[in-house]
């Protein structure tokens, strides 16, 4: 079964986004920030990482050049997820170490092609619409 890390800050946002990538047979861990973030995946080692962007203390951007800098975490798929998209904003996800990069509010069914993806379920590109 598929490990998902979801980091998310706001509970409705979790509890929607848990709850649907449940159903579709995902198993699902939560992290609130993007300290909760890196240590989870250290103990955890999810196959992918769901990274709000936006986070208190140690936001997704910084979480995620950390793990992309350790060994035992950098090979973790990293998908940046915003509700502030603004021009560029793919670009820095990126250069901060994302695999990709998709908007609030969530597309399910664009979301779950690139989880697939990422996690070698499915072997095409996903979508960017």
């Amino acid at each position: 079964m598929t490990k998902i890390l979801i980091v998310e800050d706001n509970e409705s946002n979790l509890d929607m986004l848990s709850r649907r990538l449940e159903r579709r047979g995902f198993s699902v861990m939560s992290a609130r920030d993007g300290r909760e973030a890196v240590e989870a995946a250290r103990r955890h080692c999810p196959d992918l990482i769901l990274m709000d962007l936006g986070l208190p203390g140690l936001d997704g951007w910084q979480a995620a050049r950390i793990l992309k800098s350790e060994c035992e975490t950098r090979s973790i798929p990293i998908i940046a997820l915003t509700a502030h998209a603004l021009n560029g904003d793919r670009e820095k996800a990126r250069a901060s170490g994302c695999d990709d990069y998709d908007t609030k509010p969530v597309e399910i069914s664009r979301l779950v092609e690139k989880i697939e993806y990422f996690t070698g379920r499915e072997r095409r590109e996903p979508s960017n619409d």
